[in-house]
């Protein structure tokens, strides 16, 4: 195992650990429970977790390789997400709420209104959302993987 396959291995299970760390800090130590979007966010980084892990167990560049492939689904969800949240397209579930969409009454709207809301990002830092920055992240880790190993040798 060459150099960069170990740093690739080790991203690959770092950054979705600490993303899912700062997800699970920021509900129950924050109080910013996840929406529907947030928890697709999530699956993907427990797949990526799993693989990445396993290929501490057993060594395989393809394990390796489908954890970055998992990380980078959760960044794509998080963009989607993201621009949910900025108001750039809607969303695909009922976790985002337009009143005038329904044709029903506001009063049913706001009754029917998911608790916890798709479209509107319960925090964010220099105008960047949790659902924007796990689209940095993810993104930029899942090809930073994807050089390492690429660099380091064949494909699979």
């Amino acid at each position: 195992m060459t150099a960069d396959e170990h740093r690739a291995r080790l991203l690959a299970l770092a950054v979705p650990a600490g993303l899912l760390g700062g997800a699970y800090l920021s509900q129950y130590g924050f109080g910013l429970y996840p929406c529907e979007m947030c928890w697709w966010q999530r699956y993907p980084h427990f797949a990526a977790l799993a693989l990445a892990g396993l290929a501490f167990v057993r060594p395989a560049r393809a394990l390796v390789w489908l954890a970055a492939l998992a990380v980078l689904v959760s960044g794509l969800i998080g963009g989607f997400h993201a621009g949910v949240e900025y108001g750039w397209w809607e969303g695909l579930t009922a976790c985002s709420t337009d009143l005038a969409a329904g044709g029903g009454s506001a009063l049913d709207a706001i009754m029917n209104a998911p608790i916890v809301r798709c479209d509107v990002a319960p925090w964010s830092l220099f105008g960047i959302s949790l659902a924007g920055y796990n689209f940095l992240i993810s993104t930029s880790a899942a090809l930073g993987i994807f050089a390492l190993l690429r660099r380091s040798g064949d494909p699979a």
